[in-house]
């Protein structure tokens, strides 16, 4: 059984034309809400019922996608002699008449996808019959079966692509694709494709790209296309691939077989032109390691290929998947989201030319890096969320990873990196540590402090541009931990005190970074020394997460242009900081999560008119034990407000002069009650005389 599939990785658009973006050059003219332009006319959405008969008669281009046609009547065509691709896409076609393509010598391009084909298949195999010299066709999203598929395409011999996608076809023989000498493209993506039976492609000589992504293929044994050049099967349930043996040269640059339930590494070619091998999301491993190898039958698989009366058995060295396959041409590797645990030696030596490599998502525990491993033309290198421990270097390797420009480590048990591995990297611009619990060597000078053994020195890297250092647990930073380099993007988020109430560990690189993220590490505002004016060229902060009260400081030559304070505890910004900071081009600004007071947000309408806060919707602040978005706040100062605004003093005052008065009239009240017998208690002991 012989099962294939492609995808043209090289940006290759299949079959269906994209008139949609089409430049225009001259002046369009419109007819019937159709568009004129240099012999095309483009007539789709115009609800037409009916191809139009008054169009240019020397129209070359034809679309009118997305009209209720729902069939094509002989001679609909008849006053369009001179068309050369016609586009029916979406027009709810169910017939096509036997003669609707008799006067059409001249069309090489036809475009029916996603209509109702299947209702009158035949009468539309006998139209399309007529058309010898059409060169590209689509039939996709038409519920076409593979016995309607195959009369159809009787006869169609100048065919050059051919996109057969997203209809009902399940298996593939050899009379499918009979007397399609010149096909060159075919799509059959998506569709329910679970056998091809061998010698279904073996008419297609000229074919070059395939592509079965989305079916439900379940392996691919003895694949023999030597001349294809791109095959795409990603999105089926393979689990094996493997390639014919004897010495056939393949032309093979492009192989897709990500998305599939691979056991193990596919049996390339041994010779071909393989540049691009994408093994991404499978469960695929090494396992030489973990079983007993010692004995030939343990390290061998046998497969049955019944075709017809004939039978062979493939034999397969489940241990050694690459070492016979071609790989000296190979530039682009992706086996992330699989279930390695090691490299074998000598796997990566096998590939001089290999630029990029990822490995991300996998179960690797340790890497080494040998002479020629990874190989010295490697440029890019993605280990990330893996469970590597260990990296170990060979003594007295000079060049290793001399032309890494990116690196990615993050999330990984790295406790640091060999020592020197970074000093050979003279290329490296982009180099991701985040997730790791390692720690910063300090300043070699310094004779009476030892750095750990395995600590990660970051000095002197001229070319690195980008560092994450995201979530290492790093303890505050040494002196001068980053000179040397040339960062324009520094992320030290997650690590609580890494600053140490201070921004000067990083006054190497503050005049050029550009890009600076310190998010969720603890800074409050008794950091004092939260002062940005030192950062002349930084476009982009972020300060989330943290516990600022007050906004923080910026110099007058600051470019910002993006700044984040969400998640602190701010209460309000000072109309000054605002007003200048927006007046020197900031542009975007997120705000919420701030316990703001709706007492103190005057000023912010011009925020709000300029656009600049992002998160608007969202902002909200406090009233009178109230939580209100502040877009819903009613303009003005609240009621609420304008007590909190009066004199203190004053306001004491009016509180106070009440009680005050109360009591001057019960006083009152009492002497004025008591008076007559207190007078006489003291005339009597006074004996004083009574005055009548």
């Amino acid at each position: 059984m012989e099962l294939l599939p492609l995808w043209l990785c090289l940006g290759f658009h299949f079959l269906t034309v994209d008139w949609r973006n089409r430049s225009v050059t001259a002046t369009a003219a419109s007819q019937r809400g159709c568009k004129l332009v240099d012999g095309d006319t483009d007539c789709r959405g115009q609800s037409l019922a009916s191809v139009p008969s008054s169009l240019p008669p020397h129209a070359r281009t034809l679309i009118l996608d997305a009209n209720p046609l729902k069939a094509l009547w002989n001679h609909s065509l008849q006053p369009y002699p001179l068309l050369e691709s016609l586009s029916l896409h979406s027009c709810h076609l169910e017939r096509i008449g036997r003669g609707a393509f008799q006067e059409q010598g001249h069309l090489r391009s036809l475009v029916l996808g996603d209509n109702c084909l299947s209702e009158n298949y035949k009468e539309t195999a006998a139209a399309l019959h007529t058309l010898p010299g059409l060169q590209r066709l689509d039939l996709s999203g038409n519920s076409l079966t593979e016995d309607m598929a195959a009369l159809m395409l009787q006869n169609l011999s100048s065919l050059q692509s051919l996109s057969l996608a997203r209809n009902t076809i399940m298996r593939l023989d050899d009379s499918v694709f009979e007397g399609l000498e010149r096909l060159r493209e075919l799509d059959l993506q998506r569709n329910y494709i679970f056998e091809i039976e061998g010698g279904a492609f073996d008419g297609l000589t000229e074919l070059r790209h395939l592509n079965l992504a989305y079916n439900n293929l379940p392996c691919i044994v003895d694949f023999g296309l030597t001349q294809l050049q791109s095959l795409n099967v990603s999105y089926n349930v393979l689990e094996w691939f493997l390639a014919a043996g004897g010495e056939a040269a393949f032309e093979l640059e492009t192989l897709d077989l990500s998305h599939n339930q691979l056991l193990f590494f596919p049996l390339l070619p041994q010779y071909s032109k393989l540049h691009t091998l994408l093994l991404r999301d499978n469960n695929m491993g090494f396992y030489r390691d973990l079983y007993n190898t010692s004995s030939p039958r343990e390290m061998v698989a046998q497969f049955l290929l019944v075709d017809g009366n004939v039978t062979n058995i493939t034999t397969v060295n489940l241990w050694e998947e690459f070492s016979s396959s071609d790989l000296a041409d190979l530039r682009f590797l992706d086996m992330s989201q699989n279930q390695f645990q090691y490299l074998p030696d000598g796997f990566l030596r096998k590939m001089p030319s290999l630029s990029h490599l990822n490995l991300n998502q996998n179960c690797l525990m340790t890497l080494h890096i040998r002479e020629h491993e990874p190989p010295g033309a490697l440029t890019e290198l993605d280990l990330s969320h893996n469970q590597l421990s260990e990296l170990h270097l060979t003594p007295g390797l000079a060049s290793c990873l001399g032309s890494l420009r990116l690196f990615n480590l993050s999330s990984n048990q790295l406790l640091g990196v060999p020592p020197g591995l970074f000093a050979n990297a003279r290329n490296i611009t982009t180099l991701d540590m985040s997730h790791n619990q390692i720690s910063l060597c300090p300043l070699p000078a310094a004779s009476d402090r030892v750095g750990p053994p395995s600590c990660v020195d970051f000095r002197n890297m001229a070319s690195l541009r980008s560092l994450s250092l995201e979530g290492c647990g790093l303890g505050a930073l040494p002196d001068c931990p980053f000179q040397g380099t040339s960062l324009t993007y520094l992320d030290l988020s997650s690590n609580w005190g890494v600053l140490n109430g201070s921004l000067a560990p990083l006054r190497d690189v503050a005049p050029m970074l550009q890009v600076l993220s310190l998010r969720n590490m603890g800074l409050h505002s008794n950091f004092m020394a939260l002062d940005f004016s030192g950062f002349g060229n930084l476009r982009d902060l972020d300060l989330s997460g943290n516990c600022l009260t007050t906004f923080p400081r910026f110099g007058g030559s600051l470019a910002l242009e993006t700044l984040d304070l969400r998640r602190n505890s701010l209460t309000a910004l000072p109309q000054k900081a605002v007003s200048e900071q927006l007046a020197r081009g900031l542009r975007t600004i997120y705000l919420s999560q701030n316990p703001y007071d709706c007492c103190g947000v005057d000023g912010w309408g011009a925020l709000q008119h300029g656009r600049t806060v992002a998160d608007w919707a969202t902002v909200t602040c406090n009233l009178s034990s109230k939580i209100i978005r502040l877009a819903e706040l009613p303009g003005g100062v609240p009621q609420d407000c304008k007590w909190e605004r009066l004199d203190l003093g004053l306001l004491y005052l009016v509180l106070i002069l009440p009680s005050c008065l109360t009591l001057l009239v019960a006083c009152t009240l009492i002497v004025l009650t008591f008076k007559k017998p207190l007078l006489w208690v003291i005339k009597s002991r006074c004996r004083w005389s009574s005055v009548y």
